[in-house]
């Protein structure tokens, strides 16, 4: 009989294992049943937790141990060992904890560990206000029910949607690889179980930031105790000859990749303006549904001011080997029923159009109520406004960077999740200043392109290995410092990376 690929494999920790089986630092995958455990010694202590991240399903065996907990090799969620806590996104669940029994030369994962409710905090006539349903929102919701907050949470979108997982939506759900049942971040029920009032296709018109309240479209006011913006970036639009026909589309919500993939299914031709991460994700995922597709840009390599010309040449490549038509150096000029016009002059069929150009952040409503503004929403390293008891995260907000030493603004959805749940603690008091390392990660066709930090320029790169192999880490440094890191393919350094850069961080904390 044909064993199934997809088994979990390992031995059967209730039966046990020889304690030198597990050396200190070490990590090891067994069974409890059904499921598949991760058995770590640390420090002297061993603990069993779930053998994979809660976000993509990563194996934590292939990751980083750091203290007492373990970070994921794909995306960098972090988790305790003792508890199974979910410490840093994009992880937002728990994972599963076993009582372990280690005597007479062996080690016994018991039975499951019931995880402990918080105690209460807050007051339950408290009312806290959050503006936007994205990473941060979303996170610093559920943050504030997972601290034990009794008061009042409303949740204000101006989305139609619920809070998606907005990575998808350029990547595996548009490309077709992912059903739709994965996008939401949680389901319908959850919000209400959590007592979170989520009010969808909501615009909050004004702040008065005196008097602790929000108006929204219609007259309606909201008041609020504490109130965290979250109200992220929105796609900027080119003001071009036929921008506004039916098949042309910005990428940044469910309802606009739900728009795509409706066009795609009959289309044969895309084009895609911009060689942005949301423009050449898009373009991939529309090549894997087998259209004709073509990426106009103005700079002479794609990525090349992220990543530099090295890895921009690289993925050019790799988009080249996978039928994607660059027309780099070059702009759109007008966009007709079935094709664009190119300032070269040529034309291009094009049964969809997809506009990746850039995003903007939502300042307008801060703005109006006379918050400090520096390059976006000014905060200091609490998350907070120029005006008490009012928060900002996520794509608005620009904070003091310990590593560059200069205030930066990053629009990334791990970092808008972490500044989400750092925000809402410090609602509650807290006072945990915001000092997580910028991570992210981007993917083409089956390569992955992880980043750890933010580099807006450097004087070198420092490379070792080679793109084209899928195998490098390439390190930007400026002023004799690594400000950032990019790798392919190299998990391990792209995590410890990131832990280095987090020492720095702590090192230089008051």
């Amino acid at each position: 009989m044909a064993q199934d690929d997809n088994k979990p494999a390992g031995p059967d920790l209730t039966k046990g294992i020889p304690s030198t089986d597990l050396a200190d630092g070490k990590m090891l995958t067994g069974l409890v049943g059904d499921e598949e455990v991760l058995l770590v010694r640390q420090g002297g202590a061993v603990h069993a937790i779930g053998a994979h991240c809660t976000h993509y399903h990563g194996p934590l065996k292939d990751g980083l141990l750091v203290g007492d907990t373990v970070r994921c090799p794909w995306h960098h969620a972090c988790f305790s060992l003792k508890t199974g806590e979910a410490l840093a996104p994009p992880a937002l669940s728990p994972l599963p904890c076993w009582r372990v029994d280690e005597r007479d030369g062996m080690i016994v994962v018991k039975d499951k560990i019931e995880p402990a409710s918080p105690p209460p905090t807050g007051k339950a006539s408290e009312h806290f206000v959050i503006v936007g349903g994205g990473a941060a929102g979303f996170a610093a919701a559920q943050k504030l029910r997972h601290r034990g907050f009794t008061g009042k949470v409303t949740m204000l979108s101006n989305d139609t949607a619920a809070p998606v997982d907005r990575p998808n939506l350029s990547k595996d759900y548009l490309a077709g690889s992912a059903p739709e049942d994965w996008v939401p971040l949680r389901g319908e029920d959850w919000y209400a179980e959590n007592k979170i009032n989520l009010r969808l296709g909501v615009d909050v018109t004004s702040l008065d930031s005196q008097a602790k309240k929000v108006t929204l479209t219609g007259g309606e006011t909201l008041t609020f105790d504490k109130l965290l913006l979250a109200t992220g970036a929105e796609p900027v639009k080119l003001n071009i000859p036929g921008v506004d026909q039916g098949h042309v589309h910005t990428l940044r919500t469910l309802a606009d990749s739900r728009a795509i993939i409706h066009l795609a299914k009959n289309a044969k031709s895309a084009v895609v303006i911009g060689a942005s991460f949301i423009g050449l994700e898009a373009a991939a995922s529309l090549r894997a549904r087998e259209l004709e597709v073509h990426v106009v840009a103005p700079e002479k390599r794609p990525l090349e001011r992220v990543f530099g010309p090295q890895f921009g040449d690289f993925v050019r490549t790799l988009h080249e080997e996978h039928g994607v038509h660059f027309h780099l150096e070059n702009s759109v000029t007008a966009i007709g029923a079935h094709d664009v016009t190119l300032k070269s002059g040529d034309s291009l069929a094009a049964d969809l159009v997809v506009m990746g150009v850039g995003v903007r952040p939502r300042l307008t409503l801060a703005e109006k109520a006379g918050l400090r503004m520096d390059k976006g929403l000014a905060v200091n390293e609490y998350l907070e406004t120029s005006a008490p008891d009012i928060y900002a995260a996520g794509d608005i907000a620009r904070w003091p960077d310990p590593i560059s030493g200069a205030n930066i603004r990053v629009e990334h959805w791990v970092v808008a999740e972490r500044q989400g749940q750092i925000a809402a603690c410090n609602m509650l008091g807290e006072r945990i200043p915001y000092r997580a390392v910028p991570f992210f990660w981007s993917q083409h066709y089956d390569v992955p392109i992880n980043y750890v930090g933010h580099a807006e320029g450097w004087d070198r790169i420092d490379m070792d290995g080679d793109p084209i192999k899928r195998d490098c880490v390439a390190r930007y440094v400026k002023g004799g410092k690594v400000l950032a890191v990019a790798s392919i393919y190299r998990d391990l350094d792209s995590l410890k990376a990131a832990v280095e850069m987090g020492q720095i961080v702590k090192s230089k904390a008051p």
